[in-house]
């Protein structure tokens, strides 16, 4: 019979065995070890930190009333009355509470180490769309992010600096504007494709901008889905057919670009060598919200925070300042177009718990 002192350091082994299991089983995703070093976000409005403000463009929102629950009630640029998605992500992944905007020169490359956002708001995978509202398109992006990786390499050291470029998650979230505000509003795509062909070329450009910034170092990328945009106020207010109600035929582009998406996401995730690319699904929780608003604590889902809450966005926000709603946790959308930081909240922690589960 083993004495005391001996089951004493059975234990204190068995202990450490699985102290050591524990650690490295925790560690690995995608090859990779560690915690994620930083946030790397591509897009347009939905994740745009403040770029548009350093380009000539009237696709701004860096005036009162948005940003008015931010830190210090401050009003960065982005198109909400707080805080993004990708901000909310940065900070469970342990990384600052908000991510900056690239153009932003008050940021050194040093606060820029540990995320960046290189989207702005009003563009598109189409770069016929980033013309139309003049603002940056997703090629330029990617320059922008090459021109990123460049000066990471030259502050850090070019192993440090890789080593952050491959363990940092992507982020993709863009595609909306391309239908609302290009293929439904200029009428030279719509004289070029059908819907579904229309849909399968911005498919297209979505794999084309993944490769890229694979090829650029990218391994740990993420693609949004898009949310039932036809139920977005500004959409209900010039649904002819139907005034007040979801525009079906937006959200039936939204459904069927969602799944050539899907289908892409999963090929890439199989060829490219060393990566992992996941698709998030945001389609059916906004959906459920809409459907269901009380249910997510909010009593408005039919108009935006700002002035009527109908047709305002970007300056026309600002004109309506006064007649600005009290309480924006209770609105779905704090404009026409975009979420209130609530309902991107809402999708953060979702996104965060399914899509982006693999990278922890």
């Amino acid at each position: 019979m083993p004495s005391s002192s001996q089951s004493r350091s059975r234990l204190c082994c068995r202990l450490l065995l699985l102290l050591l299991v524990f650690h490295f089983s925790g560690r690995a995703v995608g090859g990779g070890g560690g915690k994620v070093p930083a946030l790397i976000v591509f897009g347009d409005s939905t994740v745009d930190a403040g770029n548009n403000n350093f380009i000539p463009t009237v696709a701004r929102g860096n005036f009162p009333p948005y940003g008015r629950d931010f830190d210090r009630g401050v009003a960065t640029g982005r198109f909400s009355n707080g805080r993004l998605v990708t901000d909310f992500l940065s900070e469970a992944f342990g990384l600052p509470s908000s991510v900056p905007a690239y153009l932003d020169a008050s940021y050194t490359i040093d606060q820029l180490a540990t995320g960046v956002s290189f989207a702005s708001g009003g563009t598109g995978l189409d770069d016929l769309t980033a013309e139309i509202a003049s603002v940056i398109p997703m090629s330029q992006q990617l320059e922008y992010f090459r021109e990123y990786k460049a000066r990471l390499q030259l502050a850090k050291g070019e192993s440090t600096a890789n080593e952050t470029i491959a363990e940092a998650v992507y982020i993709f979230s863009i595609g909306t504007n391309d239908f609302i505000v290009n293929y439904f509003t200029v009428p030279l795509r719509r004289d070029q494709y059908t819907p579904p062909e229309y849909v399968a070329y911005l498919v297209g450009l979505a794999e084309a901008a993944v490769r890229d910034a694979y090829g650029l170092g990218a391994r740990k990328m993420e693609f949004t889905g898009l949310a039932p945009f036809g139920c977005i106020p500004a959409a209900r207010t010039l649904n002819h057919d139907e005034p007040g109600e979801c525009n079906e035929e937006y959200n039936r582009l939204a459904e069927m670009f969602n799944a050539g998406l899907q289908e892409v996401v999963r090929r890439l995730d199989g060829e490219l060598a060393g990566a992992r690319v996941v698709f998030a699904e945001t389609y059916g929780v906004l959906s459920d919200i809409v459907a269901n608003p009380s249910d997510y604590g909010f009593d408005n889902v039919e108009q935006g925070c700002c002035g009527t809450g109908l047709i305002e966005t970007s300056v026309l926000c600002g004109l309506d300042e006064p007649f600005t709603c009290q309480d924006a946790d209770k609105y779905v959308f704090f404009d026409s177009v975009h979420p209130s930081e609530q309902t991107y909240r809402i999708l953060a922690d979702h996104i965060f718990n399914t899509a982006l589960r693999v990278f922890l």
